[in-house]
């Protein structure tokens, strides 16, 4: 079973102009690259891809015109954005067409709604949020990929008291709780899962007296709560990038692999169970 556990679209659109002599500019990291040839800008774009952004190439016109008008880069944007989401769905029903292995796709709080309607056409990919999914004959797992409300206000942001409705809709449905999987994008609050930077009201890092960023729980007090009250097998989170780590709360197992995308690093976890416990795990880079 592979599992894509949240924020699975891009932040950023990188601008691609072609020049009066035929080469390419764009700006990156905060300086200006030139593009010789073919060669450069198909690397420079592969790199682009590699660490989750969007690449459109474009001119002085249409950037003028963007410029004037915002709503027009948001609309490219989304369709950038469902255009990639897209693509992916249909190399997971490519890849995995007739092997037996189950796909689940969970937008994470980043993600827009609209990605939703896309990943609704896949033949092999299924979007778990908000449901009971038997994936054995005794394994259910529960999904959400809500969050309590971070300061970016991102678009699946939900009050704590909203997210222990939704999780608490899907584990009261649970048969057997013991033994199932809470896949919940958001991990549970105070434990080695959610340590990120604190930051100031206008979205500043804060440091330390003796340098080193500040540093402070950020996840669900709802989360921990359905984890302490059911006791699942095992709990699947991310969210909090920063916090790679596992840690038991009572006798479940909650891992959240972390995430590098920015330098173009897929993180994950390779995790066995049988029919009663987890055998074992590994934590995955590459």
């Amino acid at each position: 079973m592979l599992i894509l556990g949240g924020d699975i679209t891009g932040k950023m659109i990188v601008p691609i102009l072609e020049t009066s002599d035929g080469k390419h500019k764009a700006r990156y990291l905060g300086s200006q690259r030139i593009l010789e040839n073919k060669d450069e800008l198909s690397r420079f774009e592969k790199l682009l891809h590699s660490v989750g952004y969007y690449v459109y190439e474009t001119d002085e016109k249409q950037m003028q015109e963007f410029e004037a008008d915002p709503g027009k880069i948001d609309k490219l944007f989304l369709e950038l954005m469902l255009e990639r989401v897209e693509k992916w769905v249909n190399m997971a029903d490519e890849k995995l067409q007739g092997t037996g292995v189950k796909c689940f796709i969970l937008p994470g709080n980043d993600d827009r709604y609209e990605i939703d309607d896309v990943l609704k056409h896949s033949k092999i990919a299924v979007n778990p949020e908000g449901t009971v999914q038997q994936i054995d004959d005794n394994h259910e797992m529960i999904s959400s990929g809500h969050t309590n409300i971070t300061p970016w206000k991102c678009p699946r942001d939900i009050s704590e008291e909203e997210l222990e409705k939704v999780i608490e809709a899907m584990a009261s449905k649970l048969q057997n709780p013991s033994n199932a999987i809470f896949c919940l994008h958001c991990p549970p609050y105070n434990t080695l899962l959610d340590s990120a930077p604190i930051l100031t009201e206008d979205l500043k890092l804060q440091m330390e007296p003796g340098g080193g960023f500040k540093m402070g729980p950020a996840g669900s007090v709802s989360v921990r709560k359905a984890i302490e009250k059911y006791q699942p097998l095992l709990g699947l989170h991310g969210h909090i990038h920063e916090s790679r780590s596992a840690t038991k709360i009572g006798r479940t197992l909650c891992l959240n692999p972390g995430s590098e995308y920015g330098e173009g690093v897929l993180r994950g976890a390779v995790i066995e169970i049988d029919e009663k416990k987890v055998r074992d795990y590994a934590f995955t880079q590459g």
